[in-house]
């Protein structure tokens, strides 16, 4: 249960400032779309971490991986708890992802099993079910700069983890420099799209054309070769990435048809918010388990849901209706996490788990920065 409490407070992140962000910018006396930078730095934080902290936890071993990451995010949490500015709120956002990112990447390689790993997955849907709420109450009483900081309560679980004595060893390998700025520039690139569509669509492709050809120089590097010419790993983080750009787009997306078709108060919209995130949260710890006896079932049952959350969320203006495609996208996103995440690492040789893990893990929380970053761009 410490991999539950080591991972499952990122989604506090990742869902947290959705009912606040408009606070925020009066607070800080600034634009609604520049607030939502906060989530979107929170969002390149974890997409650029999650390799990142993969590849020190696969060199330098577990110790020091999440003593580093531990670090990270309690740096990350004071300045957000200490400096009201906007500035500070992107970076203090940025250090909490760049360090959870790797304490969930360790608390996934820990989960050697499909029940393990459908623990860490649910932790992270239950407590991402409750987090727009409880972000709200935590505003609402304290501030809205210790709502931004409530991932801080994953390093809790980091002496637990050391203690209890489990090992990833580190590697021998050389530690491929190249291969990590390479990847760090094109998620930048990637996690700016939205907002920047021909600028960073052409850094994009311009930087994964270098990084392909540096996998062809080194093959066993940062990025190992053998991942992207893997098709299921391919396929199975493709899935990730796509249920995630529709489930964290609706956490967004929703409260606001909300408060745009109702009059519900802000702290009612949290409230009806909960019930179907924490619906696909409870229920994705079965799906993960059962997707090991029908695999092929699970994931269409997990595309069909994904697509009718996303059509369904776009045309619709009844709350009860908006309410039930969130349950969907939620169960498909939280599901699938587990599911697709043991599909790509059982994919992959063994000696390449960490990254397999790293590179899964960037895939779907592309998809975390890519949803709300896109809602923010239709919603202007």
């Amino acid at each position: 249960m410490w991999l539950a409490v080591l991972a499952g407070p990122m989604a506090f992140g990742i869902a947290g400032p959705a009912l606040i962000l408009d606070d925020v910018a009066r607070d800080l006396d600034v634009p609604a779309e520049a607030a939502t930078w906060a989530v979107t730095a929170f969002g390149w934080g974890l997409s650029v971490g999650t390799p990142l902290m993969a590849g020190l936890l696969g060199h330098r071993g577990m110790r020091a991986a999440l003593t580093a990451c531990g670090l990270l995010v309690l740096a990350g949490a004071t300045l957000l708890a200490a400096i009201p500015a906007l500035p500070f709120l992107v970076l203090g956002s940025a250090l909490q992802a760049l360090g959870i990112a790797g304490l969930t990447a360790t608390a996934m390689n820990l989960a050697d099993s499909a029940r393990r790993m459908g623990v860490v997955t649910a932790a992270l849907a239950v407590v991402g079910s409750t987090a727009p709420l409880v972000g709200s109450l935590v505003s609402d009483k304290l501030s809205w700069q210790v709502a931004f900081a409530l991932p801080l309560l994953s390093v809790m679980a980091v002496p637990a983890v050391i203690l209890r004595g489990h090992q990833l060893p580190p590697s021998d390998d050389r530690f491929d420099r190249v291969g990590a700025v390479l990847l760090t520039a094109l998620v930048t690139a990637l996690v700016s799209v939205p907002h920047w569509p021909v600028v960073a669509g052409v850094c994009a492709a311009i930087t994964a054309a270098k990084l392909w050809s540096h996998l062809r120089v080194r093959e066993a590097g940062f990025v190992p070769a053998v991942l992207v010419r893997t098709p299921a790993f391919l396929t199975a983080a493709g899935l990730a990435f796509s249920l995630a750009v529709i489930n964290f787009g609706m956490v967004y997306a929703v409260p606001r048809q909300l408060a745009r078709y109702t009059d519900w108060t802000t702290s009612q919209i949290g409230v009806a918010v909960v019930w179907p995130m924490l619906l696909g949260g409870l229920l994705s710890w079965f799906v993960v388990a059962a997707s090991a006896r029908a695999p092929r079932a699970v994931t269409t049952a997990l595309v069909v849901m994904g697509v009718v959350a996303a059509l369904t969320a776009a045309i619709s203006v009844w709350a009860s209706v908006l309410l039930g495609a969130q349950a969907l996208a939620s169960i498909a996103a939280a599901s699938g996490q587990g599911v697709f995440a043991v599909r790509a690492t059982s994919a992959v040789p063994g000696g390449h788990r960490p990254a397999a893990i790293g590179l899964f893990n960037l895939s779907y929380l592309l998809g975390v920065a890519f949803g709300p970053a896109l809602v923010s761009v239709l919603y202007v």
